[in-house]
């Protein structure tokens, strides 16, 4: 009666009773169905639990295809065709890389991946996969990075990409090329996603498809028919970013989310789990943390034999296989596997008896299975109330013969021998004769062949073409003039003392209560936004959550009580800067993804900004997105009390290294709200691809108003602030954030103390300088016969006299960006806080890093000095002056 398959019962005491047990259960799920047979199991259990019973739990269930196979729904595309097209592909994607390495230019490439993930690519592409199109806002794709030559192929069948493109693999630099992998940088109208620094993709991917629920609950976007795709391999599944967030996936219900997971069982130099399965190990993972897991091992050719392994014992040696030796097996050949697998028990040896040594080769992994993948997408995408991952088995390298299919090396083979060559042609049907071998050329059939109809019809019917990536969102809302920030601009007001974050929570607010802007405004806050002074924003515009407000908060009866619900426009992320970033890079792209510019502001703990999320920032950079960071709290000294962990005096140095990356760190709020509403016109107005970074600090002093005619002069990363007096000695004092405050009381310094006057500028990006230097002197060194360009810091500095100090209140390397751009002759001197930082008073730091007034004085002077025009005895008068320890230990030191 059953046909359920049993397991030998070797240390079963009453196997008749477990087999009533067992008929038991068939009999429910013939009549009463399997939900029914759910409620009875966990009822039996709960029992056994109460009762006492040790029962362990177990997230894994058989080593099987979840799906079993009267329950598969079969793909009504043309198989035949489908398999055409997937040949030529593998064909064609060896051909880009294995012609890429013909000569000693050893440009790499990796033909392996895409081996085992073409027909994962090719089911979607023919029938899930939809392009934007009317009605549709478009699936997101994100490709697994090493399969690009797969994607490429594909694209070249379609005739969206050229031969020469293809010929030209990683040769990028005369534009003739294709890149090595997703750069939405280097190929903005195709790729949409980076994805090849491994973990990136699953966790943005997840932020992604939250982030379209998001849109759809504040009514801005109709995602409801969206979906995420995400391909990783098992071997990323090791990446911390991979799994860290899939507890928040099935928290937020994210049924448009699915995560196929290519388990070839190989990473880049040997197994991923040798020992083990990564398999059970994976489904134990999504499991647990509420995913809906499909796994799909066995292809449509196992089928017979698991539905004649009545005992089980087929089955018993699937659990009990490693991957190690699974690997191997797709290594060698039928007979291999005879030996080394079936016969691990004779009766099952005995049940491919009938089976040649070529059948038993032929019995195929569930990922290289049309069916059997169409079956577990379909249920996939129709799946509620969870994020779904599918589990494939495949083989890394499939295809590739004796020198790459399984091996350890094949994830690094590019160059292919003419054996391999004559085999894959061979195996794929590809219409070369051998005398063309050598020359490894694409194979492209006639326009009107049957899989070229074939192809274009299925995108059609899906909307387009894929992958594809919009440059620019088809509208933009107005963006506000300065005068909005009005209240920011005119400064604090006679004693009144605030910081540069209440500054900008100032200018935020203002901004989100514009009419046009205002709702395309995203705050994305760490659990933070007490610090930060943002409180006031939960009443006023709610932290989004998929499920309201189920609960009444403590703080009810407060004004700035705390507010979550269903349509709330505040991403409060939780102690997370990796999620925070990657809602961030979400709502950054959304001019692309969803035609539909939005403006995110992330606050954040710059100390836990770009020296924690440093990848995601360059991916961010590398997707083009568009939005503000602000790394608050910021400065070695200004964060007073915290010690080493938390004082940032080096996220500028770290921010300048991402081309489009626009930086500054402004002392008054006026600066602040130049620097945004000029971004504002920068990335919505014009659609510029640069994002910014502008850091923010705590502490409180008094911002006067802006001085007349400063606007661009902020921009371009310094104005002179207050102008000395008119004696004859003279410096340049240059600072940034909270320590422009100590150069000023610095210059007061000098002049009262050493009548030394003092010429103030607030360097308010030295990145931007340093910038603007690098490209005049490029323009020069290559037109050396017209007017050469002078960098805007020379054009400051060439007209006024004196040596030159700068001081922040980050490394010293942060000033010494412009160091070659001070007009020649001219003494320079930079103070930094280099070093750990740790807990004291901000006037104690200050004097602990050599960055306070007096240290800043001190610089001056040496600077004159060395200038020529002072005695070295002053410096030594002004060390006594102002009780400075000549034999303190360096900061760096202690």
């Amino acid at each position: 009666m059953s046909a359920v398959p049993q397991l030998p019962a070797a240390n079963d005491p009453d196997s008749l009773e477990t087999q009533e047990w067992l008929d038991a259960l068939e009999a429910v799920l013939e009549r009463e169905g399997p939900e029914r047979a759910h409620f009875l199991l966990e009822k039996l259990i709960d029992k056994a639990r109460r009762s006492g019973a040790y029962i362990p739990f177990s997230p894994n269930t058989a080593y099987i295809n979840t799906i079993p196979p009267h329950m598969e729904e079969r793909s009504p595309g043309d198989v035949t065709l489908e398999e055409r097209i997937r040949s030529i592909c593998r064909w064609n994607a060896m051909v880009l890389v294995a012609g890429a390495n013909k000569n000693d230019d050893e440009l790499g490439g990796h033909i392996a991946t895409f081996a085992s993930v073409g027909t994962l690519f090719g089911t979607g592409q023919q029938h899930f996969w939809h392009a934007p199109h009317d009605g549709h806002g478009g699936d997101l794709i994100y490709f697994q990075g090493h399969s690009s030559p797969g994607v490429y192929a594909r694209s070249l069948m379609e005739g969206r990409l050229s031969q020469e493109k293809l010929f030209n693999f990683r040769r990028e630099v005369d534009g003739k090329g294709v890149s090595s992998y997703p750069h939405p940088w280097l190929m903005p109208d195709y790729w949409q996603f980076p994805t090849v620094s491994m973990g990136l993709g699953p966790i943005q991917a997840i932020y992604m498809a939250r982030y379209l629920k998001y849109l759809e609950a504040r009514d801005l976007a109709q995602t409801g028919n969206r979906k995420v795709w995400v391909f990783c391999g098992d071997g990323e599944m090791d990446e911390p970013e991979s799994l860290g967030a899939i507890g928040l996936a099935s928290r937020e219900k994210l049924d448009n989310l699915i995560f196929i997971v290519n388990c070839n069982l190989q990473r880049l130099d040997g197994p991923v789990r040798g020992n083990g399965k990564i398999i059970q190990e994976l489904e134990g993972e999504f499991r647990g943390a509420g995913w809906n897991v499909i796994k799909v091992i066995w292809g449509s050719y196992w089928d017979p034999l698991l539905a004649r392994d009545k005992e089980g014992r087929l089955l018993r040696i699937m659990e009990e296989t490693v991957d190690g030796e699974y690997q191997n097996y797709k290594a060698n050949d039928g007979a291999f596997v005879r030996k080394n697998f079936f016969g691990k028990d004779p009766k099952v040896l005995e049940m491919v008896s009938r089976m040649s040594d070529e059948d038993i080769w032929r019995l195929n992994r569930g990922g290289h299975d049309p069916h059997k993948v169409y079956s577990a997408y379909s249920a996939a995408t129709k799946h509620k109330g969870q994020p779904t991952v599918i589990l494939a088995k495949t083989i890394k390298g499939f295809g590739m013969g004796k020198q790459g299919q399984a091996k350890n090396p094949t994830h690094q083979l590019k160059k292919i021998d003419t054996a391999t060559i004559k085999e894959m042609r061979d195996q794929f049907n590809i219409p070369i004769p051998d005398d063309k071998l050598d020359q490894l050329p694409f194979y492209i059939p006639p326009a009107d062949a049957p899989e070229m109809k074939y192809l274009h019809e299925r995108r059609q019917a899906l909307g387009g073409y894929l992958p594809q990536r919009r440059q620019k969102a088809d509208q933009v809302p107005a963006v506000p003039s300065l005068s909005i920030f009005e209240q920011v601009l005119k400064g604090s007001g006679e004693g009144r003392e605030i910081s540069t974050t209440m500054a900008f929570v100032r200018a935020l607010t203002a901004l989100i209560r514009d009419k046009e802007i205002g709702k395309r405004i995203v705050p994305i806050v760490p659990d933070e936004a007490r610090t930060f002074g943002m409180e006031g924003m939960f009443r006023q515009l709610a932290i989004y959550s998929s499920e309201g407000q189920k609960y009444e908060p403590v703080d009810r009866d407060q004004v700035m009580y705390y507010r979550e619900d269903k349509a709330g426009q505040i991403l409060e992320e939780g102690i997370n800067e990796a999620g925070s970033f990657s809602s961030w890079i979400a709502a950054a792209t959304s001019y692309s993804h969803s035609n539909l510019p939005m403006v995110p502001f992330f606050i954040f703990y710059s100390m836990f900004g770009m020296q924690r999320v440093g990848d995601l920032v360059w991916a961010a950079g590398d997707q083009r997105a568009r939005g503000f960071l602000l790394g608050a709290t910021a400065g070695r000294t200004t964060l007073n009390g915290e010690g080493l962990q938390h004082e940032d005096g080096h996220s500028h140095v770290l921010s300048s290294v991402v081309p489009n990356c626009i930086s500054y760190d402004p002392t008054f709020g006026y600066e602040v709200a130049v620097i945004i509403q000029d971004g504002l016109r920068r990335m919505v107005a014009e659609q510029e691809d640069v994002f910014y970074y502008i850091t923010l600090m705590n502490e409180n002093y008094q911002h006067p108003a802006m001085p007349a005619g400063a606007e661009q002069a902020i921009l371009k990363g310094m104005y002179l602030f207050r102008e000395g007096s008119k004696k004859k000695l003279r410096v340049q004092l240059l600072g940034s954030g909270t320590i422009l405050r100590e150069v000023i009381a610095a210059g007061e310094l000098l002049e009262a103390d050493w009548g030394v006057a003092a010429d103030i500028w607030s360097a308010t990006s030295m990145t931007e300088l340093r910038r603007d230097g690098l490209a005049a002197e490029r323009w020069n060194m290559l037109h050396p016969e017209v007017k050469p360009r002078v960098p805007y810091v020379s054009q400051c500095l060439e007209k006024r006299t004196g040596p030159i100090v700068a001081a922040t209140d980050y490394l010293k390397t942060f000033s010494e960006q412009i160091r070659p751009f001070v007009p020649k002759g001219r003494v320079y001197k930079v103070l930094g806080t280099d070093g750990y930082g740790r807990s004291d008073s901000r006037a104690k730091l200050r004097r602990f890093f050599e960055v306070d007034r007096y240290y800043v004085t001190v610089a001056a002077l040496t600077a004159l000095v060395e200038s020529g025009e002072i005695k070295a005895k002053l410096v030594s008068d002004a060390i006594g002056k102002y009780g400075l320890d000549p034999e303190k230990p360096n900061p760096v030191t202690v």
